[in-house]
């Protein structure tokens, strides 16, 4: 299993209480050491408003801080999980990630999906299409990108997006392009387009649930004639880790106040996801058994969000020290 993690951004009230003037220092020296350790990528989400409750906290921009981590970083692969197709024009977009993908010499990953989150939608002026109408954008866009990276110029006259002949040069410097991680889980047509394009899915949730969404891709790639295998399947997990289920609790209490002034009656919710069946919550010999049972159904790139690393990374050493070694 490989092992990918989140940088705290803002976006998941992940950096209150850290003077806005520090928050890229603490952002640097946390890809920094991620970069020196034991993880093989660091990622960020590509979103403009805080969550659940949008709010004045500081959000981040994805692709700004993809670049300054690939000038900030030798050897862990950059990416974003996932980045939401109607927010750029994927040309433009494509010739973003390739100029970053030679700042750093190599080491992007692009995240890409449909998008979700109505609020900034609409507050960016973007509106907010049916969910139909955001897959085909993400199709369309995919391919445009796809076309982009292996050949130079794309062309396509679309429903959503037109391009005639843009040229994307310099191609970026991995070989066949930059990978496309597709995200999202619908059966139908998000796990259709990923099984045409994609080197890596990402759908998260309880173990049946995997379990049925791996089936599907399978159906898909099959279908197309496509070596199921060549997919990597990918999950992102909220983790919280101690050496006891004390520790743990206590944890989540630290997590609990310290989100508490800003979440208001949305905080409940948001501690439940701490909760849920696809998290990772729990002592060493608790996490790695269900993240050892994930990787026996198939999962083989484990993405991980620690709430508390911008204030606390005992956690995240504790993990890097004790589960990595065990399942990487």
């Amino acid at each position: 299993m490989r092992f990918g993690t989140f940088i705290p951004q803002g976006w998941r009230f992940d950096l209150v209480g850290i003077d806005p003037a520090e928050h890229w220092e603490t952002m640097r020296r946390l890809v920094q050491r991620a970069d020196e350790g034991a993880w093989e990528s660091v990622w960020v989400y590509d979103h403009f408003h805080t969550t659940p409750v949008p709010s004045d906290e500081a959000t981040h921009e994805a692709w700004t801080l993809v670049s300054a981590f690939a000038a900030s970083t030798s050897r862990v692969r950059l990416g974003q999980m996932c980045t939401c197709m109607g927010y750029r024009n994927p040309v433009h977009l494509a010739k973003v990630a390739a100029t970053v993908d030679h700042v750093s010499g190599g080491r992007v990953e692009m995240g890409i999906g449909g998008g979700w989150y109505e609020h900034e939608w609409r507050a960016y002026g973007y509106g907010f299409p049916e969910v139909p109408e955001r897959l085909r954008m993400l199709r369309e866009g995919v391919d445009i990108m796809q076309q982009a990276w292996l050949t130079g110029s794309a062309t396509l006259d679309g429903r959503h997006f037109s391009v005639d002949g843009a040229i994307v040069r310099p191609l970026p410097v991995q070989d066949g392009g930059i990978p496309l991680w597709v995200a999202g889980g619908g059966e139908k047509v998000t796990l259709k387009i990923a099984a045409q394009y994609a080197s890596h899915t990402n759908f998260h949730g309880d173990l049946d649930t995997f379990r049925r969404k791996s089936d599907v891709l399978r159906e898909h790639t099959d279908r197309l004639g496509r070596d199921f295998a060549e997919i990597t399947r990918s999950a992102n997990f909220n983790t919280v880790i101690a050496e006891t289920e004390a520790e743990v609790e206590d944890r989540l209490r630290a997590i609990e106040a310290r989100l508490a002034p800003y979440l208001g009656d949305k905080l409940e919710g948001a501690m439940a996801q701490y909760r849920l069946p696809g998290a990772l919550v729990g002592t060493v010999e608790q996490v790695s058994e269900k993240l050892a049972t994930y990787g026996d159904a198939g999962l083989g790139y484990a993405i991980h969000y620690f709430p508390e690393a911008a204030y606390d990374r005992s956690g995240v050493e504790l993990f890097e020290r004790r589960v990595i070694p065990a399942l990487g």
